[in-house]
Parts: C-alpha cells; sequence; structure tokens
C-alpha cells in the first residue's frame, strides 16, 4: 500500500520519530546545558534567550513560561523600541538583522551580569544579528548555549564577516535535528512543507529545564520556578518571586 508523501499522518510520524531520536542522540549535550542552566541560577544569574523570526517561539518557552525559570529574559530585535527609544518604523527594515551592532545594542539594553547565560537561538544559526549576539556574549564572558540544526548549519554558507556560525561559538550545542530548510515533508515535485524546528526545539528546551531542576534538588535548592497567573494565587506568588531579579527580567509568566 503507498504511502501518502504529504499528510497529518506522515508528519505525526516522522516528526514523533525525530523527536525520539534526539531524547537520545542529544541526551550528553542536555545534561550539559542543564548544567549550564543550573549553574547560572545557583549563582543568581539570568538565563538570557535570544532568537528572531519562528525562533522566538523557543525563546518564549524557555522565558517567562509557567513551569520554567523565573530568572529568565526574552531578548529581541524588537527592544529597539520598546526599551531602546528607536521609532517603530525600525522594525520595518528587512535588512536590520544584518546590520552590524544590532546585538549589541539589545545586549546593552538588557544589562546582564557576568553570570547570566545567554541561550542564543536559530535553525540556521549564520544570521549575522545572531552571531554577533553570540560573539558578544563570549567577549563579555559569558556561557553561551545554542540551539540549532547542525545539518541546516553545516549547509549553508556563513552570514557573518567573521565566516563563524552559531555553532562555532556556543559552549553547548543543542542539535534540533531539523532538515536544511526546516521543512520535513517533501513535495512530488520539489520543495517541502511542515517545519520541524519548533518542535524538537521545545523539547531539548524543556529537557534541558528538567534536568536543571533535578540538579539544583540534588543540591538542596529550592528551584524559582513560575506559575501559571491562570491559577488562584499564581501572578501574586510570580511577582514576588521577581522582586529577587528586579530590573533584570522583563515580565510575569502567563
Amino acid at each position: 500500500m503507498s504511502v501518502d508523501p504529504v499528510s497529518a499522518q506522515r508528519f505525526a510520524t516522522e516528526s514523533l520519530a525525530v523527536l525520539q531520536r534526539i531524547t537520545e542522540s542529544a541526551r550528553d549535550d542536555v545534561t550539559r546545558a542543564a548544567r549550564l542552566i543550573a549553574d547560572c541560577v545557583r549563582a543568581d544569574g539570568v538565563v538570557q534567550a535570544f532568537g528572531t523570526g519562528h525562533s522566538q517561539a523557543v525563546v518564549l518557552e524557555l522565558a517567562g513560561r509557567a513551569g520554567g525559570f523565573v530568572p529568565t529574559n526574552r531578548l529581541s530585535i524588537a527592544d529597539l523600541v520598546l526599551y531602546g527609544g528607536a521609532a517603530p518604523s525600525t522594525l520595518d527594515d528587512p535588512l536590520l538583522e544584518r546590520e552590524a551592532g544590532v546585538a549589541a545594542r539589545i545586549y546593552d539594553l538588557a544589562a546582564p551580569r557576568p553570570q547570566d547565560l545567554f541561550v542564543v537561538i536559530s535553525n540556521s544559526g549564520v544570521n549575522n544579528v545572531i552571531v554577533e549576539m553570540a560573539l558578544h556574549a563570549k567577549e563579555h564572558g559569558h556561557r553561551v548555549l545554542a540551539i540549532t540544526s547542525l545539518t541546516h548549519t553545516r549547509a549553508v554558507p556563513a552570514g557573518h564577516p567573521s565566516g563563524r556560525k552559531l555553532a562555532d561559538l556556543a559552549d553547548v550545542v543543542l542539535d534540533n535535528a531539523a532538515p536544511r530548510g526546516d521543512a520535513l515533508l517533501h513535495l512530488p515535485d520539489g520543495g517541502a512543507v511542515c517545519a520541524l524546528s519548533t518542535l524538537t526545539g521545545v523539547m531539548l528546551v524543556q529537557q534541558a529545564v528538567a534536568e536543571a531542576t533535578s540538579l539544583l534538588l540534588a543540591a538542596g535548592e529550592r528551584p524559582p520556578v513560575y506559575v501559571s497567573a491562570n491559577v488562584p494565587g499564581g501572578f501574586e506568588g510570580n511577582l514576588e518571586l521577581e522582586k529577587r531579579y528586579e530590573g533584570r527580567i522583563r515580565r510575569t509568566a502567563s
């Protein structure tokens, strides 16, 4: 019996197979990533998460997320407008991600401390602003955790003048196992549909959070974890936890 090349069941079957595979193949890297996160939290640091485009979905899974760590902060190109005084029209520039100095401006607006961990997320790992953020973080002594597709990044040229890619700069790399171009299901006449990197990125992030929580508990520490703001007392409890990081994180979990 022939199998439909594009269908809901085909995507479910193939994506679940990839998720199962990375739970094994990424096990050691997830453990290493968890150590970075736990060390950051124990040192009174903040996890600074940055991505552009659809990678922001994975950033949101880490920063300000119910069930996640309170000391997390979402960095975004929109910070240039929200906190940096740039005109809203700045974000209309399609070449903004390629401009030199954008990541440095976002970094300065966040005013991170030396013990903060940078989690930089990009499927391709080659966009200028992504690489610049990782470079800038390393130059300031931060550890960098990358979530990227090694298959994709190895198949495309570097976009940064240094010739380096996100994976080249990270202390730990979590490979999201997405194919080149991200889409999973190939069309009969070329091209593909149904992106994978968000699913696998979320899996890797939550695995790392789970392992980091385990490390903190084993050390006898109570993990500073967000409760959903949509349960009784959640919003108020989150505000109380956030006081420890006042001025360093920007939002309460929903």
